[in-house]
């Protein structure tokens, strides 16, 4: 499955770009700094999942993923954050994304988790 990964933390997106990349079926086909950045490269890379932060700088992974939902209803969408507002998680998930993952349990059953997402995504549209 192709992932695009959208961080504006440099190191953190390389990082979560490898282990991506260590799981069997996953390839990372382009990492964005921001959301106007994210919006390309679906255009460009015609990625199956993204992985997006909420908090980046031009444009929020909130809009972002209400532009991605609207342009590409198939794609997963799983959001990044560190933030536990129960009032960002209810706009995140208004906004159309999959699943939100609080950054630090991504470790655990990320494969899984992106599967899952896009099978069901795939499977309501």
């Amino acid at each position: 499955m192709r992932v695009v990964v959208v961080d504006d933390d440099g190191n953190f997106a390389e990082s979560l770009r490898t282990m991506v990349e260590d799981q069997p079926g996953l390839s990372v086909v382009g990492v964005a700094q921001d959301g106007l950045e994210a919006l390309d490269l679906v255009e460009e890379r015609n990625p199956q999942a993204v992985l997006i932060d909420l908090h980046m700088p031009l444009l929020d992974g909130v809009s972002a993923i209400a532009w991605l939902r609207r342009d590409h209803p198939r794609l997963c969408v799983i959001a990044m954050t560190e933030d536990d507002s129960r009032d960002l998680h209810r706009a995140v998930h208004e906004a159309g994304a999959d699943a939100v993952l609080m950054k630090n349990e991504l470790v655990d059953g990320l494969a899984d988790r992106i599967t899952t997402a896009h099978h069901e995504r795939a499977a309501a549209v």
